[in-house]
């Protein structure tokens, strides 16, 4: 398991990785050109915040792996240990339902806009669209390798690359 855990983990990084790296040269080339010829590539801006949506969406697991979203830990901090840990299994719960619905109503989003066609690209809306429920489903498999720690420990994973209590405290 440790092992599937490390390779999607990697997968998730690599993709984000080249998603911002093709994102910034087609935003950088575009306003090169924009100034220098007067002249823009025409799909820039569209497949720009395309990538943005896939990006978040994509990123989301990794975020939640690591702690980095935002929480207020206020009121678990001060309860009984055996209560706390009980409001963080409300908490897994919650949010794993919330995964769940949105990788169903994004396929449904899928399935309602999949005629519609981007002005620029002339590619299906519901292609952008797969970022949700794709995204979901990642971060749902991010949670899972995670929740049992945060239920009873209230701890996130970690590693050298990410830290998000370091980034916090800045």
């Amino acid at each position: 398991m440790k092992k599937f855990e490390d390779y999607f983990l990697a997968a998730n990084r690599w993709m984000l990785i080249i998603m911002l790296a093709v994102m910034s040269v087609i935003i950088f080339t575009n306003v090169v050109l924009r100034y220098t010829t007067n002249q823009s590539i025409e799909w820039a801006e569209e497949v720009a915040r395309h990538m943005m949506i896939w990006l978040t969406f994509i990123g989301c697991g990794p975020v939640l792996r690591y702690g980095g979203h935002i929480a207020i830990d206020n009121l678990q901090d001060s309860l009984p240990s055996k209560v706390a840990q009980a409001l963080r299994a409300l908490i897994a719960l919650l949010i794993t339902c919330f995964c769940v619905f949105c990788i169903w109503f994004g396929l449904d989003y899928m399935d309602r806009t999949q005629y519609q066609i981007t002005p620029a690209t002339q590619i299906s809306i519901a292609w952008i669209y797969l970022a949700l429920p794709l995204g979901m489903a990642m971060t749902l498999v991010h949670w899972l390798l995670i929740v049992r720690n945060y239920i009873t420990h209230r701890e996130f994973a970690s590693d050298a690359h990410f830290d998000a209590t370091a980034s916090a405290s800045l």
